[in-house]
């Protein structure tokens, strides 16, 4: 699963591409990829809507959008007027399924306003969010129009400048919703999420608290998106082993001196992970197709039974959480 390292590469890529563009509709091929609101009334919600900005929380990249016309209203509330106008569409892109659209023709009075659902999806403020997460095998690209239509490929967002943003995801575990943070919060489509280990005002006393309240494995609690977000399995065992902790050992155990090792071993691991670009240790490609290079230089992750570059003794693997876990009995305690 592409972690906080690999969504952080795919935003940074696409950021200076996509702020300011309008998408002027979107297209699904596999619907129940969206799972807030119904597919039709997302398809509606992103149309005509520029993207403001766009970033990364935890896993999860968010891309804030506001209506391209001033004179649109996107609101939460219930107001009169005509409901969307949707159409399923029997166009073909290059094989793909069937796919549903938003008509190009607008039925005649004021322009429609958001999608029920979402109206009555929160009454929190904020902007309206367009979220995405990419699952086990989701990948985000920006590509020009005449670039055939790969296989897996379940959503695409047409684009003002006429390239367009698809979303291909060969094992569907992803996932596109819309809605504000609050309205997409209280209808529990999306996880309260813990502090950014990469965050300059990630304290280490408040690593040190968090661990303290934890009568659960290091390893479990890293996972934990609530506790802290964005960290996987890739990089807790990358992390345990830079601060030489077990990951079998109690979070509520560790001492403060320990919880520091810890800090700076997340922040190093995750930063050096950004740097190379993320790991591509199954099919993670950033925004243009390409690898990561942070799988030639993990220290534990994915080599059990190899030795240890520190010791030389092989590296031992149990599960934990279930998942998979490597690290070595001699330097980490």
């Amino acid at each position: 699963m592409p972690e906080l390292p690999e969504v952080e590469t795919i935003v940074a890529d696409l950021r200076p591409h996509l702020v300011g563009r309008t998408i002027e509709r979107c297209e699904l091929s596999f619907p129940t990829i969206v799972r807030h609101p119904e597919p039709e009334e997302f398809v509606d919600a992103v149309a005509g809507m520029r993207i403001e900005s766009m970033r990364r929380r935890g896993k999860y990249i968010l891309l804030s959008l506001q209506s391209a016309d001033p004179r649109i209203v996107r609101t939460n509330r219930e107001l009169p007027g005509p409901e969307p106008r949707i159409v399923r569409t029997n166009r073909q892109l290059a094989g793909a399924e069937p796919l549903i659209g938003r008509t190009n023709r607008q039925s005649s009075g004021p322009e429609p306003l958001i999608g029920r659902t979402i109206r009555e999806g929160g009454g929190g403020g904020g902007d309206l969010l367009l979220v995405v997460h990419l699952g086990m095998t989701g990948q985000l690209r920006l590509v020009d129009a005449v670039k055939p239509l790969e296989k897996h490929t379940h959503a695409v967002f047409f684009l003002d400048d006429g390239r367009q943003l698809r979303y291909r995801d060969p094992r569907r575990f992803g996932r596109l919703l819309i809605g504000t943070e609050d309205g997409l919060l209280s209808a529990k489509k999306m996880p309260r999420l813990g502090p950014e280990p990469i965050d300059p005002e990630f304290a280490v006393d408040e690593l040190y608290r968090r661990l303290r309240k934890r009568r659960t494995s290091l390893k479990a609690v890293l996972l934990d998106q609530g506790a802290i977000a964005g960290v996987g399995n890739i990089y807790a065992d990358e992390s345990l082993h830079r601060a030489g902790l077990r990951p079998t050992r109690l979070a509520n155990t560790v001492s403060r001196r320990s919880a520091g090792k810890l800090h700076a071993s997340l922040r190093q691991s995750l930063e050096l992970a950004i740097a190379n670009r993320g790991s591509s240790v199954d099919t993670y490609r950033d925004a243009w197709g390409e690898a990561g290079g942070q799988q030639e230089k993990l220290l534990v992750y994915g080599r059990a039974g190899e030795p240890c570059f520190t010791c030389g003794r092989p590296l031992s693997m149990v599960r934990i959480a279930g998942r998979t876990t490597v690290f070595c009995r001699r330097c980490q305690r």
